[in-house]
């Protein structure tokens, strides 16, 4: 390759970098939006989410009420707003806690090896053998109602994704020359794992996690919806759209006003996590 194809290859690279940061920018700060309109919900509601109000019942969205009112007269624009609290926040923290032990057990099955990996492997073969949300049916029914059991069960399916990506960057690392040399020097094992594996493994397990947030997302709205998440009258999308979908051909906006929230948020979370998988891995 000449010199001056070499320069355009490496000002291409540099005019694509840069336009991936800024749409990282951009979907970070939609991303912050919607985290700080669950964090302030009770202070941006135009109306008590829970205050019912019979002679309002089903009205249409107009400038009083933006995405009109449910069965009960209480206003959709801030049982939406306040809903999404339940719906984002628990989202966020499964992922979290998915995240958190997945990479765990992965980073230590994959540096222990042996048995020990060989069991934990295993484990994560028979919960992915498994249709996720059809086991998080199975395990939120067995443990009843609420948005909790909801949590725990598809944290109970979704951990195996985060092991496998922790375990196989541990294996490639454990071997590098770094880490052979941090052994040489004395390092015990959760020096080497928190010094140079967990480091080295942030970037792919961030993307899996960013990623998993719009999928995590719809699931627990799902698990809300067939009612095995959050219960009435407790204001969270799935349990709102399963509450007004006998209303769809009526009031649709009763079930659409939800709908519209789960959609966007899925959509900016997913944009969020494409754009650090780009930002992180150029190529």
């Amino acid at each position: 390759m000449s010199s001056e194809n070499r320069q355009v290859s490496v000002r291409q690279l540099k005019v694509k970098k840069c336009n991936t940061k800024c749409r990282l920018i951009v979907f970070a700060m939609l991303a912050i939006c919607l985290v700080a309109v669950a964090v302030f919900a009770d202070r941006l509601c135009p109306y008590d989410p829970y205050a019912q109000d019979l002679s309002l019942s089903y009205q249409a969205p107009s400038a009083a009420h933006l995405m009109g009112t449910d069965a009960y007269g209480r206003d959709m624009f801030s049982r939406v707003i306040v809903g999404a609290r339940a719906s984002i926040l628990s989202t966020l923290a499964l992922v979290c806690i998915i995240t958190l032990v997945g990479t765990a057990v992965g980073t230590i099955s994959g540096f222990i090896g042996g048995k020990v990996d060989a069991i934990v492997m295993r484990i994560s073969d028979f919960f992915l053998a498994f249709p996720g949300l059809v086991f998080a049916l199975a395990v939120a029914a067995l443990l009843g109602g609420g948005i909790l059991n909801a949590i725990i069960a598809l944290a109970v399916i979704s951990w195996p994704k985060y092991a496998r990506v922790a375990r196989s960057q541990t294996l490639s690392l454990k071997v590098s020359s770094f880490v052979q040399a941090a052994v040489l020097a004395g390092d015990n094992p959760p020096q080497i794992i928190f010094r140079h594996i967990l480091p080295n493994i942030f970037g792919p397990i961030l993307v899996t996690a960013m990623l998993d947030i719009g999928t995590m997302t719809m699931e627990l709205a799902g698990l809300s919806f067939l009612g095995l998440g959050a219960q009435p009258p407790i204001a969270e999308w799935g349990s709102m759209m399963s509450s007004g979908r006998s209303m769809l051909q009526t009031y649709p906006w009763v079930v659409l006003s939800p709908g519209i929230a789960i959609f966007i948020s899925v959509v900016i979370f997913n944009l969020l996590g494409d754009t650090v998988r780009d930002y992180l891995d150029p190529k």
